[in-house]
């Protein structure tokens, strides 16, 4: 299955405006290195939604060097407060790299270590939770998270229409089937009205109600 489709996606890059030179230089290390990133479609969307929703406190559960806290970050108020996720000791510092050169490092807390169990040690209420961990952990940090919201706060995450591999009723690998009990879960859970945009490959987007 080809997704998103071919055209369409070569399409939405080609009307889109070319990206900053901090963000371009980023998009061009994670083709460099094959490093999943959300691009600019998604970035732009993240940037939209934080605008939107004033949002001024932010937990992104898996950061990489920072390509989505570039987006985040730089629609946050002047005193908001993001806290970006990141295992690898030398990406964190990339990111921070990255965000000091943007001017947004001053924003930005850089937790190095898993991205849950970091998410332990703080209490929220965030407005906007943002996920893109290894997707068998989408239920458990889904879980973890709606205590977390502020009321009419907002849960993202990327990914969740995993290039179509949830619709192979055969793939029963660990990833695919979190994204499927994840993606169950957002519809299904009373505290929140859910919508999945198929934009890139999937972005998910729940109000706490």
């Amino acid at each position: 299955m080809d997704f998103p489709s071919p055209e369409i996606d070569a399409y939405l890059h080609e009307i889109t405006p070319e990206s900053s030179e901090i963000l371009a230089e980023a998009e061009a290390l994670a083709a460099e290195r094959n490093f999943p990133i959300v691009g600019p479609l998604v970035g732009r969307l993240l940037y939209q939604i934080v605008k939107i929703s004033r949002a001024k406190t932010v937990f992104e559960l898996g950061s990489g060097f920072a390509y989505s806290a570039l987006w985040i970050a730089s629609a946050m108020p002047e005193a908001g407060q993001m806290i970006c996720t990141e295992f690898d000791k030398a990406k964190a510092e990339e990111g921070m790299r990255f965000l000091e050169r943007a001017k947004l490092r001053h924003k930005v807390i850089y937790e190095v270590g898993s991205a849950l169990e970091n998410f332990h040690r703080y209490q929220g209420p965030f407005d906007l939770i943002f996920c893109d961990i290894d997707k068998q952990d989408y239920p458990k940090a889904l879980e973890l998270s709606i205590p977390k919201l502020k009321s009419g706060g907002l849960f993202m995450a990327d990914n969740t229409l995993w290039s179509g591999r949830i619709l192979d009723s055969e793939d029963r690998s660990r990833e695919t089937q979190g994204i499927r009990k994840f993606n169950e879960k957002i519809y299904s859970d009373p505290q929140l009205f859910s919508s999945i945009l198929p934009l890139r490959d999937g972005v998910s987007l729940s109000l706490k109600r």
